[in-house]
């Protein structure tokens, strides 16, 4: 279960489980985590849960925060990264999460994170579906993980980078669609932006997302 360690001068003071879907964070006493310091706003950020997945979102904040030195607006916490808020550093933990993997091009199927292998990496085989039939696969076409090809054989897998854009590729009894799902930059489906609504996929459609153009390919 993922947590998270609030320390001041290197001397921990409370450690949080995250256990439900919103976890609040701030100076005000109604908050799940209360910081009460005046560095820390009232509602300074919120800690959303999706699976196995926090995401931190700064609400706004006076002071601003912080992960890993950088400011962030919203983000996708790894394993062992550092949130910072005035002199506070909180230490996100998530046993079940490997630290330092590639946060650019995030391609996760299910509830298991298949994340796009580093440049120089072999590029993985399509997956077997479970009759032995190859179903349908996403090729990245550009970027560092260019030539990568990951097979769809989950009920939904999600493509793209969080906070940025997210788009969700969901399998049907007639075939594949895909839907736009988070992130200010909409997905494109041949060069037409894509909405909430699903939209059909067919063998060979382009998809681009946050700069990174993908190829759907069905065998």
């Amino acid at each position: 279960m993922p947590k998270m360690i609030v320390s001041i001068d290197g001397v921990v003071i409370k450690e949080v489980q995250l256990t439900k879907d919103r976890t609040s964070l701030g100076r005000r006493p109604y908050n799940d985590i209360v910081i009460d310091n005046l560095a820390v706003s009232g509602e300074h950020a919120v800690l959303q849960m999706s699976g196995n997945e926090v995401y931190l979102e700064d609400l706004n904040s006076t002071n601003g925060t912080y992960v890993n030195g950088k400011a962030v607006k919203k983000l996708l916490l790894q394993n062992s990264d550092t949130v910072e808020i005035g002199k506070y550093k909180i230490k996100y933990v998530n046993e079940a999460q490997p630290a330092g993997f590639e946060k650019t091009m995030i391609i996760k199927a299910g509830s298991a994170g298949l994340v796009a292998p580093p440049a120089g990496a072999p590029a993985a085989a399509p997956a077997a579906d479970v009759g032995g039939n190859i179903s349908a696969a996403i090729k990245v076409m550009s970027g560092a993980a260019a030539g990568r090809e990951v097979a769809l054989v989950k009920v939904v897998t999600t493509i793209g980078k969080p906070g940025v854009a997210v788009a969700a590729i969901t399998k049907r009894p007639q075939g594949f669609v895909v839907a736009h799902v988070e992130g200010a930059g909409k997905p494109t489906l041949n060069g037409a932006p894509i909405g909430a609504e699903p939209v059909i996929l067919k063998n060979g459609d382009m998809l681009e997302l946050a700069g990174t153009q993908m190829q759907f390919v069905q065998h």
